[in-house]
C-alpha cells in the first residue's frame, strides 16, 4: 500500500523531509482547481502580499502564510518521517492596493513597486507521496489542504472574534488530480481565534482520519458499474434536482453539482483518456466519482471541497443502491 506502514503514523526517524516541488519536479503541472485562480508560490505570499487586519485594533488576521505553515507543522509532526511536498497554492479575489507616495498615478502608470495586493480566498495542497495506494490502476497519494476565504470573517471587528477556515485530508489521483475527500478528513467550518486554536483543530482532523477505511470504501466503486441507460437516468435526474419539491427532496442524497459541471461530466463520459465508457456503454462508479471531482475543478474555491465531499458521498450512495438492490431516486 505504501513505502511504510500506514497504521500509526506517528513513528521515530531521523525526520521529515519536505521537498521544494519546484527544485524536484515532483509536483504535477496540473492545477488541483482551475476555476478562476491563479498559482501562487508561498515565498511570494510571504514577502510580497500586505496581510488583511481587523478594522477596530489593526491587530492582524490569521493570514494565508500562517495557515500553510500551520498545516505543514502538523503534517511533519503527525507524519514523521515521510516525504512531504511543498504546497500547491492557488489563489482568488485579488484585492489590490498601492503605497501612499503613488496615490496620484494612473494605474497605467504604477510601477510593480508601488502596488500592494493579497488575495480574498486561497486554497493549496501539500502530497504526502510516501503514503500511497492504488484504486482501479489509478495511484492515489495522501494528500493534506486547506482553504482560507476572508469573506467569510468579520474584518471590521476586532481581533478576538471567530476566523473560519476549511482544512481537509485525502488522496489525490495521480492520473488527473483529481481531489478524493470523505467527511471523515474533511472539516468544512473550522472556527479559531488564535493559531493555537487553528493547529489543534487541525491535529484533531488528523489524528480521527482513518486512510484505511477511506481506501477501502473508495475501493468499492470499482466493484459496481452502470448501463448505459442508467447513466442517462443519473445525469437526468441530476439535472431534475435542484428542481425536486422541498419534500421530496429531504429523503433524496444531496447533489451540489450545477449543471454546467454536469455537461462536463457528460462530455467526459465519451472523451475522458482514463475514466471513460467501456464499448458497450456501461461505466463503473470509480470513474464515474472521477467524473465528477473531474468537474469540480472548476468550482470557485469557496464550494471546492463542499463538492469534493459531496461527490464522494453521492458516488457511494450509489454503489450502496447497487449492491444491496435498494431504491436510490437517481437510478430507479
Amino acid at each position: 500500500m505504501r513505502k511504510q506502514k500506514l497504521k500509526e503514523p506517528i513513528v521515530d526517524s531521523p525526520g521529515t523531509q519536505l521537498i521544494d516541488v519546484n527544485e524536484t519536479g515532483l509536483s504535477t503541472d496540473k492545477p488541483f482547481i482551475i476555476s478562476n485562480t491563479v498559482q501562487c508560490p508561498i515565498s511570494e505570499m510571504r514577502d510580497s502580499h500586505i496581510i488583511p487586519v481587523f478594522v477596530k485594533d489593526n491587530e492582524p488576521a490569521i493570514n494565508h502564510t500562517d495557515f500553510i505553515e500551520v498545516v505543514q507543522e502538523v503534517a511533519k509532526t503527525f507524519y514523521r518521517g515521510e516525504t512531504i511536498l511543498q504546497p500547491n497554492i492557488r489563489v482568488s479575489h485579488p484585492i489590490k492596493g498601492r503605497i501612499p507616495e503613488a496615490r496620484l498615478k494612473q494605474a497605467k502608470d504604477l510601477e510593480e513597486s508601488e502596488k500592494t495586493i493579497y488575495y480574498e480566498r486561497m486554497a493549496f495542497i501539500m502530497e504526502i507521496p510516501s503514503v500511497v495506494d492504488t484504486v482501479s490502476g489509478n495511484q492515489l497519494t495522501l494528500t493534506i489542504g486547506g482553504v482560507k476565504a476572508y469573506n467569510l470573517d468579520n474584518l471590521y471587528n476586532r481581533k478576538g472574534v471567530d476566523e473560519h477556515f476549511k482544512v481537509f485530508i485525502g488522496f489525490q489521483n495521480k492520473v488527473c488530480t483529481n481531489l478524493c475527500i470523505s467527511s471523515d478528513g474533511y472539516v468544512k467550518d473550522l472556527k479559531v481565534k488564535s493559531i493555537d486554536q487553528l493547529m489543534d483543530g487541525i491535529l484533531s482532523m488528523v489524528q480521527r482520519y482513518d486512510p484505511v477505511l477511506h481506501l477501502k470504501q473508495m475501493k468499492r466503486m470499482d466493484q459496481s458499474a452502470l448501463s448505459e441507460q442508467q447513466f442517462a437516468m443519473l445525469i437526468g435526474r441530476c439535472r431534475m434536482y435542484p428542481y425536486v419539491p422541498k419534500d421530496l427532496k429531504k429523503e433524496i442524497q444531496p447533489l451540489e453539482f450545477v449543471d454546467t459541471q454536469l455537461g462536463s461530466v457528460v462530455r467526459d463520459y465519451y472523451t475522458d483518456e482514463s475514466f471513460c465508457r467501456e464499448i458497450d456503454g456501461s461505466i463503473n462508479l470509480w470513474k464515474v466519482y472521477n467524473l465528477f471531482t473531474g468537474a469540480n475543478k472548476s468550482s470557485y474555491i469557496d464550494t471546492f471541497l463542499e463538492r469534493a465531499d459531496n461527490a464522494y458521498h453521492f458516488t457511494g450512495s450509489l454503489a450502496s443502491a447497487i449492491e444491496q438492490k435498494h431504491h436510490n431516486w437517481f437510478l430507479n
